[in-house]
């Protein structure tokens, strides 16, 4: 930034001194003024370096001056461009004879009389006749008038030299008619004339400057200090009009951009950074001053951003993210609710949640985040997949932006459904969920799921917790963070440690760390028994080493009271020990979608034990 600002007042100057210098030279450099007889009467009998006239010249900017002679018409053999028969001193104007006149005789042409100060310059047209032969005394030209003065410039000083006349003296000859004038060795000033046939003679240009008054000193000396201050004034302001809108145009630049930022939400603005969110912050999360700090960066490099998404689609600029409050957390994890602009080619803000990890995450968090970014890059849009919008990745931390779904978690909201059971229980008709939607919710999922495994994807976490669930009540599998592309092959031995969903989890998974789609069709039978049961946790009054022995023996989950025997056959089916004999996505679609189709409520929620399931909390550190 500094930078930029010298090299603007740098030029600002070089062009200051240039005007200042224009504006001298061009505001006061007048042309020289020339004084000179215009008609020239020469004898054809004068010889050869005689003079014929003298010219003189002023110059009110006090520069040297230099004459000449130009020919404006064809001579008496026609050649235009053929040298006069005359030459001119070029410092003290005096016309001599080049060549015999005895050819000129009677004949008559023009010239012009230049005079050139190096700046400008000035030419008075003369006519020169040729005349007869004389035996008299050579023809000598009157002196040419006198020149009013002109008042100098201040500051400037002009010296021009004195006119001058000829003062040396005559000599003639004794045998010949001829008399030959010396070239004058002492310069004195002109005498005054004041005959009316001499001023006749100067150019109409001059006659027009001589007769006007001559300035007052004080309008020169006034124009000659007000000039170059206006123009280095003007400058000036030039430059400081340009400096401030160059910085009016960041500062709105960045103004417009918090503008289309805010937006209303429930009658209250909206913060406009992070150092003010009213929600309640958990004690380990530190992401918010880094989050500032990524924000405050990405706005001075936008450039960066740019950039990045030329190399990936996928990236999204992070200034352009603006953060309502957190929608959830894990212990490494977080998600937010956040706001962007232009995402997905739709102008405008649109609501989005962006998943990024906390401070105290690790390696192996870091690696299971990338590896789920990836993995949504993969696929298509599905209706009931979370669907990949955008990310950042360019520098830390990484940002993963998905489509936001407003009713957040399917176990959340099946565990709220309770209370809004009991209440429509008791005071009527409420908005409660029916057996419909539950069985729907599952069809949704299979449906999901389905196409998951079509891609070779094995999700290895499916749970009514990572099922998100729109307003319109259209569920879609979420959360990819233990998934594995398995395209190349069909399944997958786990390597590394970490939290485990071991109620979710099946027999070859848990003994040999072996996954694929028929260990997930495993958790789904798992699902189904959360939707049935309003988001229970599975096996409940178990703990995580009583479940692992459980199942290893055969124990499967237990018929829900209320749930009619189609729906738990399902789930039957999906728990059995052998993975070959488990059904596939597809074909749970199809079972479920007959269930959908028919008008019987195979979820009696009426019968629903209010008290027989319950919600636990982990001590083990499984996931739950």
């Amino acid at each position: 930034m500094t930078r930029s600002v010298d090299s603007i007042i740098g030029s600002l100057f070089f062009w200051a001194v240039l005007v200042h210098n224009a504006a001298v030279v061009f505001s006061f450099n007048s042309p020289p003024l020339v004084v000179v007889n215009r008609e020239w009467q020469v004898p054809a009998t004068d010889p050869i370096g005689s003079v014929v006239v003298r010219a003189d010249a002023r110059d009110t900017d006090g520069d040297a001056v230099t004459f000449g002679l130009e020919q404006t018409s064809p001579d008496h053999f026609g050649h235009l461009d053929a040298p006069a028969p005359f030459r001119i001193d070029n410092q003290t104007g005096v016309v001599y004879v080049n060549e015999s006149l005895v050819d000129y005789d009677n004949k008559q042409f023009f010239l012009y009389v230049t005079v050139n100060d190096s700046f400008a310059s000035s030419k008075t047209e003369v006519r020169v006749r040729i005349g007869p032969q004389k035996t008299g005394p050579s023809f000598h030209p009157p002196p040419p008038p006198p020149v009013p003065p002109f008042p100098a410039i201040p500051s400037f000083n002009p010296t021009v030299p004195p006119a001058t006349r000829s003062t040396g003296k005559r000599r003639k000859s004794t045998t010949t008619t001829t008399t030959t004038t010396e070239i004058p060795k002492e310069i004195t000033e002109l005498p005054a004339v004041r005959s009316t046939s001499s001023l006749s003679n100067l150019s109409s240009k001059n006659a027009t400057d001589q007769q006007k008054p001559p300035p007052t000193p004080s309008s020169d000396s006034l124009a000659s200090t007000i000039l170059p201050a206006l123009a280095i004034g003007a400058v000036l302001a030039i430059a400081a009009t340009s400096i401030l809108y160059i910085f009016r145009q960041r500062i709105c630049r960045k103004a417009e951009t918090k503008d289309q930022l805010r937006k209303d939400s429930g009658g209250m603005a909206l913060q406009t950074s992070t150092g003010n969110w009213s929600s309640q912050r958990p004690p380990l999360n530190r992401y918010e001053s880094a989050w500032s700090r990524d924000t405050t960066i990405s706005q001075l490099e936008p450039g960066l951003a740019e950039k990045a998404a030329q190399e990936d689609r996928w990236e999204f600029p992070r200034h352009r993210l603006k953060v309502f409050h957190i929608l959830g957390e894990g212990c490494f994890g977080q998600v937010w609710k956040c706001e962007a602009i232009d995402i997905d080619g739709r102008e405008g803000p649109s609501v989005v949640a962006v998943k990024t990890l906390k401070d105290n995450a690790g390696d192996k968090e870091r690696e299971d985040l990338q590896q789920e970014l990836q993995v949504m890059k993969t696929l298509d849009p599905h209706p009931n997949v979370v669907r990949l919008l955008g990310c950042c990745t360019e520098k830390e931390p990484l940002f993963v932006i998905m489509e936001y779904a407003s009713l957040g978690k399917l176990q959340s909201f099946l565990r709220n459904s309770r209370a809004d059971r009991q209440y429509g229980n008791l005071h009527g008709r409420s908005d409660s969920l029916t057996s419909r939607e539950l069985t729907s919710f599952m069809y949704q999922v299979a449906r999901g799921m389905e196409y998951l495994s079509c891609k070779g994807i094995v999700h290895r976490d499916l749970a009514a917790r990572n099922v998100l669930l729109t307003t319109d009540r259209v569920c879609k599998v979420a959360d990819f963070g233990f998934a594995r592309d398995l395209a190349s092959k069909l399944v997958y031995e786990r390597k590394s440690e970490g939290r485990l969903p071991i109620r979710w989890m099946a027999p070859e998974s848990l003994y040999d760390n072996i996954f694929s789609a028929k260990s997930d069709v495993w958790s789904f039978g798992v699902f189904m028994w959360e939707v049935v049961t309003l988001g229970s946790t599975p096996y409940p009054g178990l703990a995580a080493a009583e479940v692992v022995k459980k199942v290893r023996d055969g124990v499967r989950l237990e018929k829900p009271e209320h749930c009619r025997r189609e729906i738990y056959n399902i789930m039957f089916y999906c728990w059995d020990k052998s993975p070959q004999e488990r059904p596939s996505f597809s074909e749970t679609v199809e079972l479920l979608e007959k269930l959908l189709v028919s008008e019987t409520d195979y979820i009696e929620l009426e019968r629903f034990p209010d008290h027989s399931y319950y919600n636990m909390v982990s001590l083990s550190g499984e996931k739950i």
